[in-house]
């Protein structure tokens, strides 16, 4: 099984407050484990604060007032930027094709200039599995799966998000239970 450039939707049911509602992007998903972003999670802060906290100046009003994101809770004060994949060739990245993650400060100061990517998202932290936990997980049907949308993920809706992925497997969150079974 093979899960990159998927979603993973947290069912209803989900106990830890950590992924509890959440839509997460899978950028690699291999023997190795799993490594994902939250996409529907804003933090109470904006990339202008990031870009103050990290000495840049000079930034664009139009980046500096997007949102930034809870990717997830491992390495939380580090940033990640999801992004389409670009001309350009970045210091530090992992692609898996459809989309690339970026952990460089030259990509920061890029966006920060408006002269990253014409989409992106930035998160602080992400979300990882070890071998085997998350197909553990999905048995358990603490999630559902479906091929990621990326107008889902770059859309500035944060709430709707988690319903359009589910749109995309054709059900409807109200008539989405709980409870789980195994066919």
């Amino acid at each position: 099984m093979n899960l990159n450039h998927h979603f993973l939707i947290a069912m209803p049911q989900m106990g830890d407050p950590v992924f509890s509602g959440t839509l997460t992007y899978l950028v690699q998903h291999d023997e190795q484990g799993a490594l994902g972003l939250i996409v529907n999670r804003p933090l109470n802060l904006n990339l202008e604060e990031v870009f103050e906290s990290s000495e840049l100046s000079g930034y664009s009003p139009r980046t500096g007032s997007k949102p930034v994101y809870h990717g997830g809770p491992v390495a939380q004060e580090q940033g990640f930027i999801l992004h389409p994949p670009t001309e350009q060739t970045w210091i530090s990245s992992l692609s898996n094709e459809q989309l690339v993650l970026t952990t460089s400060r030259d990509m920061l100061e890029a966006i920060a200039q408006d002269e990253g990517p014409e989409r992106f998202l930035f998160c602080l932290g992400y979300s990882g599995w070890s071998p085997g936990q998350l197909e553990e997980e999905l048995k358990e049907n603490a999630w559902l799966t479906v091929e990621a949308n990326e107008a889902i993920i770059f859309q500035d809706d944060e709430v709707g998000k988690y319903q359009h992925a589910l749109s995309d497997l054709g059900i409807d969150l109200a008539t989405l239970s709980g409870h789980g079974g195994l066919a």
